[in-house]
């Protein structure tokens, strides 16, 4: 299996475009602080789990990247909070982002605790 197939990527990286797309209407000022914290952070959630699974071989190497990415995963959500209570997103948008990051911390956590299913031998 390629890392693409993994659930937690696919939903994260779909999350990482729509932060991208959004945060391209945040306001100019919010250009080198808001906006570029949340699409890094966003896409590090993704590129840490691509890293994660290459690492497999290495159960220790697989769970420390994947807590990276849960770390990244979290920070998006601090910054999806700033940018709803900045008014940059609406309660809507929030509650939908909100809802997608919460669902893959779980997705990520599920693989932290269960890496013989990701092809780590333990």
């Amino acid at each position: 299996m390629d890392f693409k197939e993994l659930l937690a990527y696919k939903k994260s990286f779909e999350i990482a475009m729509e932060i991208f797309e959004l945060s391209k209407d945040f306001p100019k000022e919010e250009k080198y602080s808001l906006t570029d914290q949340i699409r890094r952070s966003s896409r590090s959630v993704s590129a840490n789990i691509a890293e994660a699974y290459r690492k497999r071989r290495y159960v220790n190497h697989f769970i420390s990247k994947l807590t990276d990415s849960d770390a990244e995963n979290s920070e998006t959500n601090v910054w999806l909070e700033y940018s709803f209570k900045c008014e940059y997103i609406n309660q809507e948008k929030f509650d939908i982002l909100n809802m997608k990051n919460i669902e893959i911390g779980k997705l990520i956590n599920y693989m932290i605790n269960n890496p013989n299913k990701f092809g780590c031998s333990i």
